[in-house]
């Protein structure tokens, strides 16, 4: 009898070390490893690395008319820090009564000389012909990246004449800064062979547009510099390569629009590269692309790889559409990601964070995404 309970005790007590062997194994894995999307329910999604932490920013995100913000140590676990800015602060601009509830859009967060300077967009206030979309882009300070943030002044950062929304500021080695916006769509109509096959087609009487502008921004965030110049469009020729990717929520009937918005602006071996997303961010058809330069405002090519993210449903993935990124780099700084927004089958309409890396040699960049399954963590994250 005693043999019995000793191969008893013997086999469970194998058994059980067995079994917690395989629990250290899976825990071992699940911290080596991330999987999209990320727990994180934001649009348009930007993130700041600065001593030793990542802050991440974006639209909605359960803001209650201003910017939400997270906080991380290795870019995939992120704690929520609260609303960081809020719309009626001393110098507050918007409207939160307009269309979108004050369309408080697309936040980014840049660290100059110790303060924090967010960027976004939102409906101005003054508004005398009642224009529905009447978007312009602002420009707050804090101490920490954590808020609260406060606008410069009682007005956006320039009244260009038309609507304009997705900051994107760029700081070039010379130390002039540059910003970057989309000119909205709204009462744009381009004349293009695009145009002319819906009008043929009856899909649409005209197609309106949307364009990257740059201009150089004044070292303290006061103002602009000169004026715009044109840097990003949507195709006018449908021969052109770029034009069956661009226009595909035209060609789908979705909407008669064509976007050209959401761009970040970075350097690397003295070429600039610019990321851009195209097509309507609510459809199937958001998807990323990028040009290049020899100057920070230009001339750009588009790229002969473009898209290079877009949804991966017609490949099997649950993707539905990828769009407005920005860029991080790991905690060790050796790998490089791209960081945007997507919906998934899951999701549905929801838009969360996804971040997949991202190469860029010889002037082409390459992104290894859209992923939903385990990716390896950041380089440098500590896996204990």
């Amino acid at each position: 009898m005693k043999k019995v309970f000793f191969l008893i005790f013997i086999v469970t007590t194998l058994f059980g070390r067995h079994l917690m062997a395989q629990t250290a194994q899976s825990v071992v894995a699940a911290k080596a490893t991330y999987v999209n999307p990320l727990p994180v329910q934001f649009g348009d999604p930007y993130i700041l690395q600065t001593q030793g932490m990542y802050y991440l920013y974006g639209t909605g995100g359960g803001a209650d008319k201003g910017f939400a913000a997270y906080s991380s140590k290795d870019l995939v676990n992120w704690k929520a820090e609260g609303q960081v800015y809020f719309h009626n602060n001393k110098n507050g601009w918007s409207d939160p009564k307009a269309s979108w509830g004050g369309a408080y859009w697309a936040p980014e967060v840049y660290e100059v000389k110790g303060k924090f300077y967010l960027l976004y967009s939102a409906q101005w206030k003054e508004n005398p012909t009642k224009e529905v979309e009447n978007f312009r882009i602002g420009v707050a300070v804090a101490d920490k990246p954590t808020g609260p943030f406060i606008d410069l002044t009682d007005k956006p950062i320039f009244d260009p004449g038309y609507p304009i929304i997705d900051a994107n500021v760029f700081f070039d080695t010379n130390g002039k800064v540059y910003l970057y916006y989309s000119r909205c769509c709204y009462k744009h109509p381009v004349e293009s062979e695009v145009a002319d096959l819906a009008r043929n087609k009856g899909w649409f009487k005209e197609i309106e547009e949307s364009w990257v502008y740059g201009v150089e921004l004044k070292p303290d965030f006061s103002g602009v510099v000169g004026e715009p110049v044109l840097i990003l469009r949507p195709p006018v020729a449908l021969n052109d390569k770029q034009a069956e990717w661009e226009s595909r929520s035209v060609t789908a009937r979705e909407v008669n629009r064509r976007w050209t918005e959401g761009s970040v602006t970075f350097k690397k071996d003295n070429t600039y590269y610019m990321m851009y997303s195209a097509n309507h961010f609510g459809g199937r058809y958001y998807a990323i692309g990028y040009a290049t330069s020899n100057s920070p405002l230009g001339p750009y090519k588009k790229a002969a790889n473009n898209p290079v993210l877009q949804k991966n449903t017609d490949q099997g993935g649950a993707v539905t559409g990828t769009g407005h990124n920005s860029i991080a780099y790991s905690p060790d700084g050796k790998e490089m990601f791209c960081v945007y927004h997507a919906r998934t089958d899951k999701t549905g309409d929801e838009r969360v964070v996804c971040i997949d890396r991202m190469d860029v040699k010889n002037g082409r960049i390459t992104i290894l995404g859209p992923t939903t399954t385990p990716q390896k963590m950041p380089s440098g994250v500590t896996t204990d």
